[in-house]
C-alpha cells in the first residue's frame, strides 16, 4: 500500500496545508497526534500551543478538553484541538482519571504519579487490576459561527505489578491492553509508536474525530 505524503512533502508538491493547534505543551502528544492526522490528512500540520495555560477547573474529560481547546482557538485565530485524557482504574472508582497528571501532586512528575498508583494497587490482586485509557478530544474552529465538537475514546486493559518497557510515556509502562495473545502480553512501554497509534485511546478517539475534519 503507498504510503500517504508527510504535510512536508504536500508543500513541496505545491499543495496547499492547513494548519491546526494542539492544546498542549506535550511534545509527545503533537508527535502522536500528527501520526493519527497524517493517516487520513496529510495536509494537515499539528502545531504545538505557545500560550497561556487555561485553568482547568472541569469535573469530566469533555469540559477541560473544550476549556484547553477554546483557549488556544481564541489565542491563535486557527483551529484548535485539545486532549484531555487519563487512566481510570475501577477499583479506584475510575480515579486517577482527570486527575491523572498530577496523582501525585502538582510537580506533574510521571514517575511518581506511576509509583503511587502501583503502591496504592500492591495488594490487589490481578483478576480486579482493571482499567482503562480514556481519551476525549475537543475540536472548536473560530469564528463568526464557531463550531466546538467532541469526541471520545476508550482503551480496556490492566494494570501490571511492576513498569516495564521504555517507550510511550506516562502511565505506558504499567497498562497491558486487552486483546493480546495470552502468555505474549506487554505493556505499552514495550509496543513501538505504531503499534500504539493503531491501537490506543487517542486512536479510537480520533477515529470519531476524522469525519469532523473534512470541515477544515
Amino acid at each position: 500500500m503507498d504510503l500517504l505524503p508527510t504535510p512536508d512533502e504536500f508543500a513541496v508538491a505545491g499543495h496547499p496545508t492547513r494548519s491546526v493547534v494542539l492544546a498542549t505543551h506535550n511534545a509527545h502528544k503533537v508527535t502522536e497526534f500528527q501520526a493519527l492526522i497524517a493517516q487520513t490528512r496529510p495536509d494537515i500540520v499539528v502545531l504545538a500551543y505557545d500560550g497561556p495555560e487555561p485553568v482547568e477547573d472541569g469535573v469530566t474529560f469533555a469540559e477541560n478538553a473544550l476549556i484547553k481547546a477554546r483557549t488556544a482557538a481564541a489565542h491563535t485565530g486557527l483551529p484548535a484541538f485539545a486532549d484531555d485524557s487519563g487512566i481510570c482504574v475501577d477499583v479506584l472508582g475510575g480515579a486517577p482519571g482527570i486527575f491523572s497528571a498530577y496523582w501525585a501532586g502538582h510537580a506533574k512528575d510521571a514517575a511518581a504519579n506511576l509509583a503511587l498508583l502501583l503502591d496504592q494497587l500492591s495488594d490487589v490482586d490481578d483478576p480486579h487490576r482493571t482499567a482503562q485509557f480514556v481519551s476525549t478530544i475537543a475540536l472548536v474552529v473560530p469564528g463568526e459561527a464557531s463550531d466546538e465538537r467532541v469526541v471520545e475514546g476508550r482503551w480496556p486493559g490492566r494494570l501490571a505489578r511492576a513498569a516495564s518497557g521504555g517507550s510511550g510515556f506516562g502511565y505506558d509502562p504499567i497498562f497491558i491492553p486487552d486483546g493480546q495473545p495470552e502468555g505474549a502480553e506487554r505493556t505499552v512501554g514495550e509496543w513501538s509508536a505504531e503499534e500504539k497509534n493503531d491501537a490506543s485511546h487517542r486512536a479510537r478517539a480520533f477515529e470519531a474525530l476524522a469525519p469532523l475534519l473534512a470541515q477544515l
